[in-house]
């Protein structure tokens, strides 16, 4: 008896089953390189997903989160325009991711117009707390944006207060500080960020209890005040009181806000809290040159990235601030701040 090559191959041959990489194959290994912050391999593999199956929307939408995660925001709400172009209303999950990058562009009144969207939509969404709040918080930036834009006849004079009050906080003369914004709020009782800085001011200068019931009577009253959550953290924290900290700091891992001076203030309480990687990302974000020399950017940045593993940029950021603000030669370096 005898037995062939050929026949055996045809033998095997027959038990083959190709490999055809499906869209969910892709798909599950783009949401695994985006797990572990692969964004780029996740780009790759979420990009063959939608070649593979163009009629699943899902896969499109976990693409554009991605562009969203790195920065690039237009690329994520053209992805996103093109999947409601194709389906419409059966994926409004569209217009808060939308929304959302929309807001982070600084282009406000379409965040806004997006975000009323989505909330009237029928139906609760998977993105409908997220969603009320970056409406909450667009309505507070239009209403700050209206306090800052008063048409004063003592603007001249406000500008003044402000300039003196803000050099006293960064030089640490809280007496003079707490002065200066006394008459602040009682001539301008309007301009509300002047009431944190003078609770901080307060804190500082050794009236605890006063300056943490001060917030607290704020935020009773206006719940989403992130100015509040910044004040209230930083004294929890400072006291070594971490479990009343705790709220208010998760409060702010969440919050994203547009103006400069606020994304300074989460990324200096996040730093404080020791949440050091997220302190990085908001202080990179960064952009205004008003913001970027201010003390606590140094301060807090320096530390940020020390404990991240790049002590030789923290030492840099740690200099210049010591050049602008010689005080802080006196603290040490970031090394020295847990």
């Amino acid at each position: 008896m005898t037995t062939t090559l050929k026949g055996t191959t045809a033998q095997q041959d027959t038990n083959i089953i190709p490999f055809v990489p499906t869209g969910s194959f892709y798909f599950s290994h783009g949401i695994q390189a985006f797990q572990k912050r692969r964004f780029s391999a996740a780009v790759k593999w979420l990009k063959k997903a939608v070649e593979a199956s163009p009629e699943e929307p899902l896969y499109p939408c976990q693409l554009s989160v991605v562009y969203t995660e790195v920065g690039s925001y237009h690329a994520a709400n053209q992805v996103l325009t093109e999947v409601l172009a194709e389906h419409g209303k059966e994926y409004v999950d569209c217009y808060y991711l939308m929304a959302n990058n929309y807001a982070h562009l600084g282009l406000l009144n379409d965040a806004k117009k997006y975000v009323d969207t989505y909330l009237e939509q029928p139906g609760d969404g998977e993105f409908e707390e997220a969603a009320k709040q970056l409406s909450e918080m667009l309505d507070s930036l239009e209403e700050e944006d209206e306090d800052d834009d008063w048409a004063f006849e003592d603007e001249d004079e406000l500008i003044i207060y402000q300039e003196t009050a803000f050099y006293h906080l960064e030089h640490e003369e809280w007496d003079q500080a707490l002065s200066v914004l006394d008459e602040m709020m009682e001539h301008f009782p309007d301009f509300k960020i002047a009431k944190h800085r003078y609770a901080y001011a307060l804190f500082m200068n050794g009236e605890r209890d006063e300056a943490i019931q001060f917030e607290k009577e704020i935020l009773e009253k206006e719940p989403t005040n992130l100015h509040c959550d910044v004040n209230l953290a930083t004294f929890y924290l400072k006291q070594g009181l971490t479990e009343e900290a705790a709220f208010h700091i998760e409060r702010l891992r969440n919050v994203f806000p547009m103006h400069e001076q606020q994304k300074l203030a989460v990324a200096e309480t996040l730093a404080r809290a020791g949440y050091y990687q997220e302190a990085v990302e908001r202080f990179r974000s960064l952009r205004n040159k008003q913001v970027t020399r201010r003390r606590v950017y140094y301060k807090w940045y320096s530390i940020s990235v020390y404990h991240t593993g790049h002590p030789s940029k923290a030492l840099q950021l740690w200099e210049k601030g010591c050049k602008q603000f010689p005080k802080m030669g006196n603290e040490g370096g970031p090394w020295e701040h847990v």
